[in-house]
Formats: C-alpha cells, sequence, structure tokens
C-alpha cells in the first residue's frame, strides 16, 4: 500500500481517488474548491489538505487531475505547488488531458528536482472512472513507471508506458481523433436511419454486431436516438482536446481534416447551447 495525493476532484478525479482508498493507499486530496474535498473525506476518510504543497508533502506519487495546461501548472510549479513539497524518489502521476510539451517542461522540472514524472491521460470517460475500468496512456522513463503501475491499477483495466515523456499524451491525442470521426459518422447513420424510416434501435442491434460496432455505437447510440445528451463527456471538454490535437498537428505536419472539420461541428453545437452536453450530441447539428 503506498501514501498518495490526488489533487483534482472533478468527474473523473473523485471517484478515481475513492478507489485508491477503497483499495488501502493512504490518500490525501486537494481540490480548488475545499467543499468537494471535504466532502470526498466525508464519504471516504482520508485526509483533506488546503494546498497542494500541504498534500504532496511526505507522499510517495502524487496524481492529479485538473483541467488544462494552466490549470497543471498551477498544482505543480505555482504557488503552493506540489512539486516544491515532492521529495527525492517520489512520482507525480498527471492523468490531465493536456499537451505534450506541458509533460516533457515538467518531466523536466522532476527530473532535475530529483524525483519522477509520469504523463498518464486516461480514457473511459465518467463512468470508466466510476466503474475503475479507465484505460491509462503513460509516458516516461521505465524505472518511475514500473513504481506507480499496481497503483494506478486501482482504477484502471489497462495501463501501458507508450515511450519518454510526453507520449501518453501523444497517444491521448490518437484517442481523440479517433472518437471525433467515430461519433460523427454514428451520428450521420442514426440521422440517416430516422430519414429512410428505419427501427433505429433494430438497426443499431444488428450493425453493432458486424464491422461498424463501436464502443460509441453500443454505449451512445439508444441515447443520441432518445435525444439524451445531459450526461457524459462535455462538447466543451472535447473541444479543449482537439484544440490540443490540432496544435500538436500543426507542429509535426500530420493532415487531420477529418478532426479539424468535426471540431467546427462541436462548435456549431456550442453555439447551441449544447457545450455541456455529451460528445454524441453532433447529431444535434443535423436535425431540423
Amino acid at each position: 500500500m503506498a501514501k498518495v495525493a490526488f489533487l483534482g476532484l472533478g468527474v473523473m478525479g473523485y471517484p478515481m481517488a475513492g478507489h485508491l482508498k477503497a483499495k488501502g493507499h493512504d490518500v490525501t486530496v486537494y481540490n480548488r474548491s475545499p467543499e468537494k474535498a471535504q466532502k470526498w473525506v466525508a464519504q471516504h476518510g482520508g485526509v483533506y489538505a488546503p494546498t497542494p504543497a500541504q498534500a504532496a508533502e511526505g507522499q510517495e506519487i502524487v496524481f492529479a487531475c485538473v483541467g488544462n495546461d494552466d490549470d497543471l501548472r498551477s498544482v505543480t510549479t505555482g504557488e503552493g505547488g506540489a512539486f516544491a513539497a515532492m521529495g527525492e524518489g517520489t512520482v507525480f502521476v498527471d492523468h490531465t488531458t493536456a499537451s505534450a510539451n506541458v509533460a516533457r517542461e515538467l518531466d523536466a522540472a522532476a527530473t532535475a528536482a530529483g524525483f519522477g514524472f509520469i504523463d498518464a491521460p486516461v480514457s473511459g470517460g465518467q463512468a470508466g472512472a466510476e466503474n475503475g475500468v479507465l484505460t491509462v496512456m503513460c509516458g516516461g522513463d521505465q524505472a518511475t513507471y514500473s513504481k506507480v503501475e499496481p497503483v494506478i491499477a486501482s482504477f484502471a483495466r489497462m495501463c501501458r508506458l507508450m515511450g519518454p515523456a510526453g507520449s501518453g499524451q501523444l497517444t491521448k491525442m490518437v484517442n481523440q481523433i479517433c472518437i471525433a470521426g467515430l461519433v460523427q459518422g454514428l451520428s450521420e447513420g442514426v440521422h440517416f436511419a430516422k430519414r429512410a424510416g428505419l427501427d433505429v434501435e433494430a438497426m443499431l442491434e444488428v450493425i453493432s454486431k458486424g464491422a461498424a460496432g463501436s464502443w460509441q455505437m453500443e454505449n451512445r447510440g439508444k441515447t443520441m436516438n432518445a435525444d439524451k445528451f445531459d450526461f457524459g463527456f462535455a462538447v466543451d471538454w472535447m473541444r479543449k482536446d482537439l484544440g490540443i490535437v490540432l496544435d500538436e498537428a500543426r507542429r509535426n505536419h500530420a493532415r487531420l481534416p477529418v478532426t479539424a472539420l468535426v471540431d467546427q461541428f462541436y462548435a456549431d453545437v456550442q453555439k447551441l447551447g449544447g457545450g455541456r452536453w455529451d460528445t454524441s450530441s453532433l447529431l444535434k447539428r443535423l436535425e431540423p
């Protein structure tokens, strides 16, 4: 069992930290709004700390899952940040979906200070976090990764080291590229089926067992047909992620025409007032 801290108790971090405690780890939590951290402690036990540095002090591993690059810098190298309190040989594990650049930047800062850093974005959404079955894509060195892999297993069904610092974030970018195209294709398929007068649920049941089948079809097809989008991974978050993808593509000269187009389709959904709708709401821009 490990002494750990968890920084950021949003829709992902809250249940992830809960799984760590349930597995017997000694957990200290920090959240920007202290009420959420206090609620977590009341529910799970553990300890609340008022700053990232106080949460990180004396811990073997410090996990974080915050909003973006700036949030991540704030809880690591900002005033009261965790890095100032971390001891030699400890490890910082970042589950934020952020840029590869900030992962490399923080890895360099951690190395200079004598502790390890792993960028470890996740896939599986809120349900995956709540059920402890996330997929975790990691970047860093093998020795550091080996220290944290058994602890990450508390909330993951798949965890793999993809390469040096930044490789986890780059893998997550591929994940988001693939999801964007899949959701747009599924939206067009459902829309077409409705226009053609098909029984949409029967159609989804049949084609989901063939080559068109996907996680998105199995988990979002019926809710899309029922016009239900008030759950899941928000459009605003997806646009943040796709912005990171497209920035990286400009640097490495990858050609992503479908991803760029779907990003603009999500902008249309935001204009409809759907910034907090699930990403499957791409269907809404096709409906009259």
